[in-house]
């Protein structure tokens, strides 16, 4: 199946618009076309130093969990390095959201117990806050934004556990606890009409997406759940596109290249003149973007 006509020159649009960013959007966009700026390898130290001194004492950055927690993302996409005392604290003060009151595992209803979706079953999960104090409406850093208090801190653990899995915490005992939580949740997944609302499963799924060992044996699967929902305008149904297509690149399965091939025209639909997709998380939302057409025009 090759990629939809107008893959090109989306691609050629988006070049052109990342190509002056001196941010970490603009360079992992020219990483990925392989046309590094002469200056990148500067820009890279530059935006590591910058972000690594913006970590205050405790380990956290302005603008609360979601933030700091992103820029544990940031810093591992950049390639800091893991001995760098700044990032210990801000991963220090990341996982440290497990032993906090608030998280989505804590608690216990009818429902919830029905669905094995609390405290007696689950655990590991990180905390956005207090049970008492609101969070959501949450938006992530892809422009997804969550408006159910539930939901929103099961996206927010869901995108902790991604750093966390990403800087090698695998084996600490409350990081399998909650990969291996979401594995027993998956047997609910199946049904996007179900208990867990689509945009919860594409959360979860891309959480485990960052899984080793037999947890990571099951991301096809999973994905093949998220694939078989794809509508045929190459959207899904109550699940943001881009949310939906950055889970299926962490996927990275066969079955999840051609749903993101399907998925194309949609993309091209939402491209502005300027290259970009909105005022809405626009970077990074261009970034998953030019991500999945590279992805869609490779040959397999």
């Amino acid at each position: 199946m090759s990629a939809p006509a107008g893959t090109l020159d989306a691609i050629e649009q988006l070049r052109l618009y990342f190509a002056p960013l001196e941010t970490r959007q603009g360079l992992l966009a020219r990483q990925a076309l392989g046309q590094p700026g002469p200056r990148d390898d500067e820009l890279r130290r530059t935006l590591v130093g910058g972000m690594v001194a913006d970590i205050r004492p405790d380990g956290s950055v302005a603008g609360g969990v979601v933030a700091t927690i992103w820029r544990a993302h940031e810093l591992l996409d950049l390639g800091c390095s893991m001995a760098e005392a700044a990032f210990g604290r801000l991963l220090g003060w990341m996982m440290d959201l497990q032993r906090r009151r608030g998280s989505f595992s804590q608690g216990c209803t009818a429902a919830r117990h029905s669905y094995r979706a609390c405290e007696h079953f689950l655990s590991g999960f990180f905390s956005p806050g207090p049970p008492e104090q609101r969070v959501a409406p949450l938006m992530l850093p892809c422009g997804k934004v969550f408006r159910a208090e539930p939901a929103a801190r099961f996206a927010v653990s869901c995108l902790a556990l991604r750093a966390a899995l990403r800087a090698g915490f695998s084996a600490r005992q409350q990081i399998e606890q909650h990969t291996t939580s979401l594995v027993q949740l998956q047997t609910h997944w199946s049904d996007w009409q179900g208990y867990f609302a689509p945009d919860l499963i594409v959360a979860g799924v891309h959480a485990l997406a960052s899984a080793t060992g037999s947890h990571r044996r099951i991301v096809p699967q999973l994905g093949l759940g998220i694939v078989s929902n794809q509508a045929e305008d190459g959207t899904w149904s109550n699940a943001d596109l881009f949310h939906t297509i950055d889970s299926l690149l962490a996927v990275g399965s066969q079955d999840a290249k051609e749903a993101v091939r399907r998925a194309v025209p949609a993309l091209l639909a939402r491209q502005r003149a300027d290259g970009g997709f909105g005022a809405t998380a626009q970077q990074e939302r261009s970034l998953i973007a030019l991500r999945a057409l590279i992805w869609a025009e490779q040959e397999g």
